[in-house]
């Protein structure tokens, strides 16, 4: 099997978990090796995982990489994507695919340009669970999708701690978490047409609660609740609401739901690749767990990117792909005009729906081979 070399750029916590799948589930990629602006940083990760420490200099220079998942904080997707594109490589990145809207169609319009993949998380939604409960609905198990709700409450203080981009530019509660419950939707219902909504920004200075920093100031600058209603192309109408002046739960405790005419489908935490689908139909009163239809049950970030390896060998157009996380930045730049303008939003931009992944093995957690379990369809 001719594998495709990856390298990774940025080396912060969420490269363990990408790293760690990379490596030891999927057959389809090699690599390469590691970078990050903290030297320091990218030579433990590169020992860590046996692999190189890069200079993103190096990365341009080899050839022999095909692909640079990048792992950079939002603020700095656009020009390291760019950077990348521009130097004739195939990215992926995580979400969201850049700050601002116009500099997102700038970067689908070079990877057009220059006829390269350009893939964008979350890769979720080739969960068992999201495929699962995609499997549920295109059977007509629940009947017409009417309408759906998506709610998550966290506590933003205790992010802000850990993760200081959080209160960056374009890593707000809609834009860094909301995207897992949208691109769920999108996944499952298609393109949206129109948007009305609210965000907001409350308690925007606050002091550190750590040790560390007790007492020192710091201001959010970005929105930490959203609410909105979104109007699907297919009919389908739903409401979002994600607010992180909450409560921090362990394990978090989402709600994604769906109303169908002849049922009731109840979804797990997008945010993860595995979890139970119940259904409640028409006559009952209690919900019953839906068996797994699908493979990747664990932990499998760096899904997106085998996927989208095999759709370079096989030259169709990968699921995680640049025109839904277009579609879905434009989504929730649209709920914050609206809640500026207090108008609904038309929504100019949509994508083709790929197929679901094939129902290959359920995932216990050993290495993928046959085509990997049915990505290589």
């Amino acid at each position: 099997m001719h594998k495709i070399r990856v390298a990774v750029l940025g080396c912060g916590a969420i490269s363990g978990a990408y790293l760690s799948s990379m490596i030891n589930r999927f057959q389809i990629l090699e690599i390469a090796g590691c970078c990050d602006r903290n030297t320091e940083r990218a030579q433990e990760t590169a020992e860590k995982y046996n692999i190189q420490a890069l200079s993103i200099e190096e990365i341009i220079a080899d050839d022999s990489i095909e692909i640079v998942v990048n792992l950079t904080p939002p603020t700095a997707h656009y020009s390291v994507i760019k950077q990348l594109l521009e130097a004739g490589k195939h990215v992926y990145s995580e979400k969201v695919l850049a700050v601002e809207l116009e500099e997102a169609a700038e970067l689908v319009r070079i990877a057009n340009d220059k006829n390269l993949y350009l893939g964008v998380a979350p890769d979720t939604f080739l969960g068992a669970s999201i495929q699962t409960a995609r499997y549920v609905v295109e059977s007509g198990m629940i009947g017409q999708i009417t309408s759906f709700h998506c709610s998550l409450n966290r506590d933003g203080s205790i992010m802000a701690e850990h993760s200081p981009f959080t209160i960056k530019p374009g890593a707000g509660i809609g834009f860094d978490v909301g995207i897992y419950f949208l691109t769920a939707m999108l996944s499952i219902l298609g393109p949206v047409k129109e948007v009305s909504g609210i965000t907001k920004t409350l308690n925007k200075n606050r002091k550190h609660i750590f040790v560390e920093k007790l007492d020192e100031p710091y201001e959010i600058e970005c929105e930490n609740l959203m609410a909105a209603t979104l109007n699907f192309e297919c009919g389908t109408v739903g409401s979002v609401l994600f607010d992180s002046n909450s409560i921090f739960l362990t394990p978090e405790k989402p709600t994604i739901v769906l109303f169908g005419t002849q049922g009731i489908m109840y979804m797990s935490d997008p945010n993860l690749f595995g979890g139970e689908v119940k259904v409640i139909l028409k006559g009952n009163s209690e919900p019953v767990v839906v068996q797994q239809s699908h493979a990747f049950t664990g932990e499998s970030r760096g899904l997106g990117v085998a996927e989208m390896a095999w759709s370079m060998k096989k030259g169709r157009v990968n699921r995680a792909n640049k025109e839904m996380a277009y579609h879905a930045l434009e989504i929730l730049n649209g709920i914050v005009q609206s809640g500026e303008t207090k108008q609904h939003v038309a929504i100019k931009s949509t994508f083709i729906k790929t197929p679901p992944l094939p129902r290959g093995y359920l995932d216990k957690s050993y290495l993928y081979s046959q085509e990997e379990s049915g990505l290589a369809q």
